[in-house]
This record gives C-alpha cells, sequence and structure tokens, in this order.
C-alpha cells in the first residue's frame, strides 16, 4: 500500500521536471504502471498503519485505474494549452488521488475526516480553473458551501467520538449506547456530511452544476470517485455507531427513493448531456443510500456492487458525451443527433455503455440493483412500487439519450473528425474491468 501511495506522490515531482514533449507520454505510462500494481489490492492485506479490507481495497482500485483514464482522455484538450498550465493540471490531478487513497487507507475516523476533506482544495480549483464557462465558479461557490456546511456537524461528532474514547476513533470500535437523543443526533451529524457527498436529493444542487462546468477529466473523478467517497464513509460510520433500528433512518431512506424517482424525471427533460449523466448519477446514488441504511450484509453488498459498476458506467458515458462535445463544440441534445451516420463505431459504444446504465443482465449494475431490491423487498414490500418506476424511467432516459445523439440526420454542417485510438483505448479501459468484473462479482462484494 505505501509503495503505490509513494509512488503516486513521486509522480508529482516527476510532472513537474520531465521535458514537455515527454509530459504526457510520461504520465500516462506512469499511471498505468500505478493502476496495474494496484491489481494486487485484490487480495486486501491490512498492516498497523494503513487499514485496507474488502469494502476499501475495491473502490481503492476503482480509483487507481481511472487516474490514467482521466489524464488520457484530457489529452486533446490540454495539449493546447501552454506547459506550465499542463504540469500544474496534472499536479492538481494526483495531489486529488493521493488524498482520495489515504481517506480509503485511513484507520481512523479522525485521518479518514481530514483526508476527506483534503480532497475539496483540489476538486474545487479544476472545476473553477479548467472550468468552460463562466458560470464554473458559481458552481464551484455551490460546491464549497454545500460540503463546507455539512462537514462542521462531522467533524463535531469526531471531537465528540475521540473524547468519549480518549482516543482518535478506530473502526474496530463500535461506541457504547448512550443517551437516545445524543446517540439520534450523532447519527444525523455523522451522515450528513457523507448523504451531501453522495448526493442525496435535496442536497444535490451542486453535483449537476459540478459537473456541467468541469472539465472532462473532473466530471470523471467527481462521478466515479468522489461520490463513493459519501457511500464509503457511511458503511465505515455503520461499524463505529451504536446499533440503531432501521425505523430511524426512515426518512432518509425514503428520501433516497422517493428522490431517485424525482431524479430519473428530471433526466427525461434535460437538454444538456452532461447535466443527463449527472442526475442520472443522483438517482443510482439514491440507491445506494437506501440500501446502505438498511444495514444488512445483501443491503451493502448491493451498494458495493452498484458503486463499482457506476464508476466505470458513468466515467465511460462522459468520456462518449467528450467526444462528442469536442467534435460539434455544444452539449445540446437535439444538435448532436445523427452521429450514428457520421461514426459507427462510436454508436456501438454508445449502445453498450446505455445497456451497462440501465442494468442488463448479466452485467454487475444488474447483480447491484438485484441485490438491493432483494434487501428492500425484504424490509417493506411496498418498495418495490418506487423501485420498480425508478428502473422503468433509467431505461426510458437511457433509451431516449441514446437515440437523441445517435439516431436521425445531422444538424451541424461541421466537418467531423473520425474516432480517435485514444477514444477507443478508453472505451475499452472502461469496459473490460466491468465485464471482467461482471464475470466474477466476489471480488467487489
Amino acid at each position: 500500500m505505501m509503495k503505490i501511495t509513494c509512488a503516486t506522490m513521486m509522480l508529482t515531482s516527476t510532472s513537474l521536471l520531465v521535458r514537455p514533449k515527454m509530459l504526457y507520454k510520461t504520465a500516462c505510462s506512469y499511471s498505468f504502471l500505478l493502476s496495474l500494481l494496484s491489481l494486487t489490492l485484490l487480495k486486501p492485506q491490512s498492516n498497523s498503519y494503513l487499514n485496507l479490507d474488502d469494502i476499501s481495497a475495491p473502490l481503492l482500485l476503482l480509483s487507481f485505474w481511472l487516474l490514467p483514464l482521466t489524464i488520457l482522455a484530457s489529452q486533446s484538450v490540454m495539449t493546447k494549452e501552454p506547459v506550465g498550465r499542463q504540469r500544474t493540471f496534472l499536479v492538481t490531478l494526483l495531489v486529488l488521488q493521493s488524498a482520495i487513497s489515504l481517506t480509503f487507507m485511513a484507520d481512523n475516523l479522525t485521518l479518514m475526516y481530514i483526508m476527506f476533506e483534503s480532497t475539496l482544495a483540489p476538486t474545487l480549483f479544476i472545476i473553477t480553473r479548467w472550468g468552460q464557462q463562466a458560470e464554473r465558479l458559481t458552481a464551484g461557490t455551490y460546491f464549497m458551501l454545500y460540503t463546507l456546511m455539512t462537514s462542521m456537524p462531522l467533524l463535531l461528532a469526531v471531537l465528540f467520538m475521540n473524547n468519549h474514547l480518549f482516543t482518535s476513533t478506530p473502526f474496530s470500535t463500535t461506541m457504547q449506547p448512550t443517551n437516545t437523543w445524543t446517540q439520534l443526533l450523532l447519527w444525523v451529524f455523522c451522515l450528513l456530511a457523507f448523504l451531501t457527498k453522495m448526493p442525496l436529493y435535496g442536497l444535490h444542487l451542486w453535483l449537476p452544476k459540478a459537473h456541467v462546468e468541469a472539465p472532462i477529466a473532473g466530471s470523471m473523478v467527481l462521478a466515479a470517485i468522489l461520490l463513493k467517497l459519501g457511500g464509503y464513509g457511511m458503511i465505515r460510520m455503520m461499524q463505529i455507531m451504536p446499533t440503531t433500528k432501521t425505523d430511524a433512518f426512515l426518512p432518509f431512506l425514503v428520501l433516497a427513493l422517493w428522490g431517485a424517482i424525482l431524479a430519473n424525471l428530471t433526466c427525461l427533460q434535460q437538454t444538456d448531456l452532461k447535466s443527463l449523466i449527472a442526475y442520472s448519477s443522483i438517482s443510482h446514488m439514491g440507491l445506494v443510500i437506501a440500501s446502505i441504511t438498511l444495514q444488512t450484509p445483501w443491503g451493502l453488498s448491493g451498494a458495493m456492487s452498484l458503486m463499482i459498476a457506476h464508476g466505470f458506467t458513468s466515467s465511460a458515458l462522459f468520456c462518449l458525451a467528450n467526444t462528442t462535445y469536442e467534435r460539434t463544440n455544444t452539449r445540446i441534445l437535439v444538435l448532436t443527433r445523427g452521429f450514428h451516420n457520421i461514426l459507427p463505431m462510436a454508436t456501438a459504444w454508445w449502445l453498450l455503455t446505455n445497456l451497462m446504465n440501465i442494468a442488463t443482465p448479466p452485467t454487475l449494475n444488474f447483480t447491484g440493483e438485484l441485490l438491493i431490491a432483494s434487501s428492500l423487498f425484504n424490509w417493506c414490500p411496498t418498495t418495490m412500487i418506487m423501485l420498480g418506476l425508478s428502473l422503468l424511467i433509467t431505461a426510458s432516459y437511457s433509451l431516449h439519450m441514446f437515440l437523441s445523439t445517435q439516431m436521425g440526420s445531422p444538424l451541424l454542417n461541421l466537418p467531423t473528425q473520425p474516432t480517435h485510438s485514444r477514444e477507443h483505448l478508453l472505451m475499452v479501459l472502461h469496459m473490460t474491468p466491468l465485464i471482467m468484473i461482471s464475470m466474477k462479482p466476489e471480488l467487489v462484494l
């Protein structure tokens, strides 16, 4: 674990010192080697300093695997920037990756909180510095306000638990039951920051704005990894906090399921392609929140499966949206139609990714949603109505997205470049791991 973390930090200095002509070649090659080295994390081994188990190892592996893909996806745009900005961009990505890695490897709550909050600065820097429109400053303001306002209660809860145990709260310890109201406030304070990060519907307004304004690397990291920090934090809280009946989480659970339906309905009326994909992330994370709050083994397994599957799928969708944007300079669905006639191979990637997004069997997405549906039905059969509506609308907007971008006659009379080998490689590196994990889902369950 320390070898991979130190190697990631050393890539920061390498990006600052390497010759400009070799900058992207070196960064991509080095980060690909790191992602291959991280495959050893499939057999997690914990030590006395850092924590790595069956919960954090798959998410950590996902973050390392997507690091070279973010660099590769940004290459077309960033090579037009001055060399100093290119180096700053790579260093920011690597600092963010290091903070995410240490968050997943933290062995106590205090260290996890520090690393969790340290991801805010590089993410804000990526959104506000390399965003595509002037509204990126508004998106950054929303991002910081929502995150910081909900992180203060979490800090108070962490300090309270450290004072209660007279040490930094380890994940191997379960707090003894306290006063009922104190226990309820602790749960709310601890979960609020992670629910905002997921995000829960109602606390979600920062996410579509951040996705729309962020560059492709920012969108990939936000959707694939940073949203998963919220789910990871919730799972860790279940280990530390006193056991509580599921009825105590009923407001969050109902809001998560109902919010998933509302987010799906919002997808149907979106005209911006990136905004549509962002709202689809909100709906999928609503199912993850509902399954985690059930506190059942099947629910946690389904949440882990869906988080990993969504990480690959949403990142692939953003890459495809960026491929379209680079050729049309617009994300409006009406103006990006007819690509089946121009880029037929890209249409195949769009179809495969949308099939993954609607959880077609036997993909990992289907495994996760099946486990979540089983656990929710076992808790309350009525939830099948909300879950069924959510899955039906998901299929509807996925079909709408595919038909709007690929079918019909092109409306833009612009010279269009063919799909590059780099873009095909990006999609292969997204889809291949997801298909392989679908064949052996025990790796993430």
